[in-house]
């Protein structure tokens, strides 16, 4: 018997699938339902193929119900995330999903940069970056591609469109956890 992890993970990802296919006018089976849809929630909705980003696009902060938010994540990610082209039908079934479920972000206190990087936990915590206006963040996943805290916050301030070596007293970090779950994850 699935956990109830694991059939809200299957939900999540059945129902990004099935807004993108919904968006795209193509046919794909219904989405399942859970419970937990109905409850405020902040996802992100992650897309590649073959290994590589295709989209991403999220919520950081729990703003409307969970299912409202997935669907809607999943058609932003396909279709408007500004560092690709919209996802054309032709490419659906290639699509890999990926959906995180973040908990509530929690800022963090820290004398100097140093002292934030050594509080972060590599794998473990997505971080949101705030000077003023600018904002960046980063999915606990994008460790694994730059797995050294230094490195982390340096390509965190250039997606907020910082120099590398930037840090002031403006400067604000939260940070948060996933649940996360990936098609391919579940045996059929």
């Amino acid at each position: 018997m699935p956990t109830t992890d694991a059939l809200l993970g299957r939900a999540l990802l059945s129902q990004a699938r099935k807004a993108i296919a919904d968006a795209l006018g193509l046919e794909a089976p219904a989405g399942l339902d859970h419970p937990d849809f109905a409850k405020r929630g902040a996802s992100f909705v992650t897309l590649t193929i073959d290994g590589e980003l295709r989209g991403c696009i999220g919520s950081l902060n729990a703003h409307r119900a969970l299912g409202d938010d997935v669907r809607s994540n999943a058609v932003s990610a396909a279709l408007s995330d500004p560092r690709f082209p919209p996802l054309p039908a032709a490419e659906f079934g290639k699509v890999q999903v990926e959906v995180s479920l973040l908990t509530e972000p929690e800022f963090m206190e820290f004398r100097d940069e140093a002292d934030a990087l050594a509080q972060l936990v590599p794998g473990r915590d997505g971080v949101i970056f705030f000077n003023g206006c600018q904002k960046s963040t980063f999915l606990p996943q994008v460790w694994e591609q730059l797995p050294e805290p230094h490195m982390f916050m340096a390509a965190l301030k250039q997606k907020a469109r910082l120099p590398v070596d930037f840090w002031g007293p403006g400067v604000m970090l939260a940070r948060y956890q996933v649940r996360k779950w990936k098609e391919g994850d579940f045996k059929e």
